[in-house]
Order: C-alpha cells, then sequence, then structure tokens
C-alpha cells in the first residue's frame, strides 16, 4: 500500500531572530539572507542565513566590517546583485536617520565577507536607503532606492531609479518612480527636518520584478515601527516608468493583529518548486522584534495577489 507523504508546512516567522529588511538570493540551489540587525557595538553588520527551501535558515555570521566614521553609525537594508563572478552589497550608513549614503562592498562569495573601500554612490541626495538593484532581459542594471524630497504637496521619503552601467557607479540621472499620495503614507506629523517642520510621509523599501511583460515595483509606506506600515505597489512598461499605482493603498499587505504587525521591506525570490515567495519582516505582538516571514505571492489578470501576512501553518 502507498503511503502519502506528510505535507510540508511552514509557520512565521520562519528566522526567529531579529532580522529586517530581509532580502533573498539565489546562488544554485541555495537560498542566501541578508537582513538588518546590528548590534550595539558591533565591529560587524548585517547578519547572513543559508537554505534550500526559504523555510530553514541557519546563520552564518556577519557579513561586513561596519563602515568606520562619525557619519556612519547604522547601517541598513542590505541587498546582494551576482555580477560577472561577484557579489556586490548594497547598502546604506548614516547616524540613525540622518545623513544616510547608498554604499558598495564586494565579495567573492554569498556569504561573504563584504569588502567596503569607501565606494559611495548617492553623495548627490540628501538622503538615500534602501538600495535594490534590478537585471533587466537586455542585461541592463538599474537601482531603485528612497530619498529625502522637500518639494511638492506631500514632502518626505519618496522612490527613485537610476542607471547602474557598472556595479560601483550610477549614471547620475535619477528619476522619480513614485511620491506619497495619502494619509496612510504618513510617518509623523509635524516632524522636524532640515530646519523646518512638516508632516512627514515615507515610501521605502522599493523591490521590483518583472512579469506579465510588465516592471512592478513593491514598496512599504507609512512609520515602520506602527501596525500602520504596510506594502503595496505601482507598475509600468519601462524599468524608468511612469509607474502607476492601480488603486489605493496598501494595495498588498497590511498587519495582522496581534501576531505580525506593521509588514513591510519585502524581496521576492523564485522558490525551489518555481513559485514566487515574498520575503518581509513584521513585528511580534510585543513590537520587540522585526522577524522574517515568507508567503506565496500569486499572480493573477489583475497583477500580485497573497493571502498573507499568515500567522498560522502555509504549505510550501
Amino acid at each position: 500500500m502507498n503511503v502519502a507523504a506528510p505535507a510540508r508546512s511552514f509557520t512565521n516567522p520562519v528566522y526567529d531572530g531579529y532580522f529586517a529588511d530581509p532580502f533573498v538570493l539565489q546562488v544554485g540551489d541555495e537560498f542566501f539572507a541578508y537582513g538588518t540587525n546590528n548590534e550595539t557595538n558591533s565591529r560587524f553588520a548585517f547578519e547572513v542565513l543559508r537554505s534550500t527551501d526559504l523555510v530553514h535558515w541557519e546563520s552564518l555570521g556577519r557579513a561586513i566590517e561596519a563602515v568606520d566614521g562619525l557619519d556612519a553609525k547604522d547601517h541598513w537594508a542590505p541587498e546582494v546583485a551576482h555580477i560577472d563572478d561577484r557579489f556586490y552589497m548594497y547598502f546604506s550608513a548614516g547616524v540613525k536617520d540622518r545623513g544616510h549614503c547608498i554604499r558598495v562592498a564586494i565579495a567573492d562569495r554569498p556569504e561573504g565577507p563584504f569588502e567596503y573601500d569607501g565606494c559611495m554612490l548617492t553623495e548627490h541626495e540628501l538622503f538615500a536607503i534602501d538600495a535594490s538593484p534590478f537585471r533587466d532581459d537586455d542585461g541592463s542594471w538599474y537601482m531603485y532606492y528612497a530619498r529625502d524630497v522637500l518639494d511638492g504637496d506631500r514632502v518626505g521619503t519618496a522612490l527613485a531609479v537610476d542607471r547602474l552601467p557598472e556595479p560601483t557607479r550610477l549614471a547620475g540621472q535619477p528619476v522619480d518612480v513614485l511620491r506619497a499620495t495619502a494619509d496612510w503614507q504618513i510617518f509623523k506629523r509635524e516632524r522636524e527636518m532640515y530646519g523646518a517642520v512638516y508632516d512627514w510621509h515615507t515610501l521605502e523599501g522599493p523591490f521590483v520584478v518583472k512579469r506579465q511583460d510588465r516592471y512592478w515595483c513593491f514598496y512599504s509606506g507609512g512609520a515602520w515601527t506602527g501596525a500602520g506600515y504596510g506594502v503595496s505597489y505601482a507598475v509600468a512598461d519601462s524599468p524608468l516608468g511612469p509607474f502607476l499605482e492601480p488603486g489605493e493603498g496598501p494595495l498588498l499587505m497590511r498587519s495582522r493583529t496581534p501576531e505580525l504587525q506593521g509588514p513591510g521591506h519585502c524581496s521576492i525570490v523564485v522558490g525551489p518548486e518555481g513559485n514566487d515567495w515574498i520575503v518581509y519582516h513584521a513585528w511580534d505582538a510585543g513590537h520587540t522584534a522585526r522577524r522574517m516571514c515568507i508567503d506565496r505571492l500569486d499572480w493573477t489578470a489583475d497583477g500580485p495577489r497573497m493571502s498573507g501576512p499568515t500567522a498560522t501553518a502555509q504549505p510550501y
């Protein structure tokens, strides 16, 4: 008699430690995750995890020696691109929420160690974070990121894109991807910034994939510290836009209280079975840690859909 194999399942979070801004890169049959979880007074930044199924992860330690400087104490949101047999880590460093600049470190292996030699990509910006490299079908590379803008009706952090003609150089011609359009994207009212007071809006964590012959830019909006933080998306016919939102957000994911609050800063990876999975962080009920979660992402005639964030057992 044939006995059916037991169904495989997982329950979020898939990694118990603090692991914010998760990005997953597939290399061969393995997956490597990189996340923000800086330790106080640590000489090293960014934990690296490894998995073969996106569910069971082992820690490989830290990726990079922290940038040493008075203007770069906090390290955020690493993403890694595999270009010509080398691995390029794009991240920002600054002091708390001020002065962040996107930087590049290089390694010969996905687990690192990554070496940073001072290369910066966004000295022209007031503040730039959440770098996300994207390779188009023709081999061209682009860099999506979040930057501060002080003009327009809704001042705050917005999304931009620039060409990446070389792994360590932007073209220097950034264009807007999205700016804030709604109150759900407010980070803080009456926030003191750059010598003035604003109702500050935040769009951050851009991540682009090409599906259905179009370019889909996923992003997070609002205050990452609270339950109102969520994930939405916009779509374009070109990697440089224009990107349009097909409805009022957040379109993809909101808090599932009390288990998973403030889901956001996602990346998307094709899993072992050939399906898209969205990888994101969410607070626990006590707001003690942002932890890595995953959920299946499906594509319909109306765009991406998911049932998450899920807090119960899910098949995989």
